[in-house]
């Protein structure tokens, strides 16, 4: 069985949709005026941003602990990645740093919403 897809409701749909494609190079396939935003990472992984407000509902709120999980290869591209963020001025509490086995990085975007970029330390 493999994931599909993942929809992320989210305040700010053109926003969201920017953060994507400009700091993960995410693809944009469809968007359905302020409603709906299709987007491919590029290696089969369809993510779908959502705007509650277009379908009458009330803006998200995930769980605490909820967070959105990025994988990469090398200790240099969670570094680049901090790099991006800070261009981008993305507001972060901590460098990179390693974490259990990992060099990690945690910042929240997105009205709040955590992501983690990772590698595994050898």
């Amino acid at each position: 069985m493999k994931l599909n897809h993942l929809n992320l409701c989210v305040d700010d749909l053109r926003e969201a949709r920017d953060f994507f494609q400009n700091l993960f190079a995410f693809q944009l396939l469809d968007q359905k005026g302020d409603a709906i935003v299709v987007m491919n990472d590029g290696d089969g992984f369809i993510l779908v941003l959502s705007s509650p407000k277009a379908f009458g509902g009330e803006r998200p709120t995930y769980p605490k602990d909820f967070h959105v999980g990025f994988y990469v290869e090398t200790q240099a591209e969670v570094d680049q990645m901090y790099d991006r963020l800070t261009a981008a001025h993305i507001q972060m509490e901590h460098k990179p740093r390693k974490i259990r086995d990992g060099y990690t990085l945690y910042f929240r975007a997105l009205d709040g919403i955590l992501f983690e970029v990772t590698c595994c330390i050898q």
